[in-house]
């Protein structure tokens, strides 16, 4: 089992919403690339929701989801997990990414999402007491995660609860599709 180390975020500083994952797969990993693993639905529904799908090389998909003011990071910076499940994330040994610099450096951040349940729980877990009162205060949405694991969903249901979440009426003018 190797130890896993995440990909650096995907932010400019006027960032308003951040998507969290667990910790990268491993073809993520290999590539470089966040949601690399083609059956993973988050590009497809970032194709939906801001034209940002996997049609576009992924320099141009990370341009166009900064433009809209969204953010991709992971809520852990290393872990030890066998292959790409979340479930084989080993607790004990996982390292949360530095939010309190993050949060400094994204000072516009309004909301932060996850991308299902691990995400979440890591995020509460290892992140949440780390940060000021301001920061803990910031409003969490639990998304259905994209991961091809996640089969209950199907991806019409998915684009659906992730458009609500990401493009509906109060959220960024530039997110509005």
């Amino acid at each position: 089992m190797s130890k896993r180390r995440s990909l650096s975020p995907v932010a400019r500083p006027d960032a308003r919403l951040l998507i969290l994952g667990s910790m990268p797969g491993t073809l993520s990993l290999q590539e470089q690339q966040y949601y690399a693993q083609p059956r993973n639905a988050f590009w497809q529904i970032m194709g939906q929701l801001f034209g940002a799908g996997r049609e576009l090389d992924y320099a141009a998909r990370l341009q166009i989801l900064e433009d809209q003011q969204v953010a991709l990071w992971d809520a852990l910076a290393t872990c030890y997990r066998p292959g790409s499940m979340d479930a084989d994330i080993r607790l004990g040994d996982a390292v949360a990414n530095d939010f309190r610099a993050f949060f400094a450096r994204h000072a516009a951040i309004t909301h932060v999402y996850f991308n299902g349940v691990k995400a979440g729980e890591l995020y509460t877990r290892l992140v949440l007491p780390t940060l000021t009162d301001l920061h803990q205060k910031l409003p969490r949405t639990t998304l259905p995660s994209t991961s091809p694991a996640n089969a209950a969903a199907s991806l019409a249901d998915k684009v659906r609860v992730w458009r609500k979440a990401l493009v509906s009426p109060g959220k960024p003018a530039a997110s509005r599709r």
